[in-house]
């Protein structure tokens, strides 16, 4: 069974027992978290699509750990101007190991 569900603005397919990383999430690591921003759920050839959430369909996850990703580097450039800038960003995220998906 597997479940598509939103968090952080982006879309996930998830199943049982994986892990993901996701937008922060404001929890403690090891603390149980339940989503309830299910978009779809599947078991095998069946689709239930939600309008746009399936109704009492959760997903419980534990968060594993915070930490940041690689950085993104940025330059800017414009050519014959005399004009470089040099920039970088880490995103924060939240891994979470899926508990059970409850449709």
């Amino acid at each position: 069974m597997y479940a598509v569900i939103k968090t952080g603005g982006k879309q996930y397919k998830v199943a049982a027992g994986e892990k993901i990383k996701v937008e922060q999430i404001a929890a403690d690591v090891g603390q149980e978290i339940v989503i309830d921003q299910v978009l779809a759920v599947g078991n095998g050839a069946e689709l239930k699509v939600g309008s746009p959430l399936v109704d009492g369909a959760t997903v419980s996850a534990t968060v594993v750990a915070h930490g940041r990703h690689d950085k993104v580097r940025i330059f800017k450039m414009r050519r014959r101007k005399h004009y470089q800038k040099h920039g970088g960003h880490r995103q924060n995220y939240t891994e979470l190991q899926i508990g059970a998906v409850n449709a």
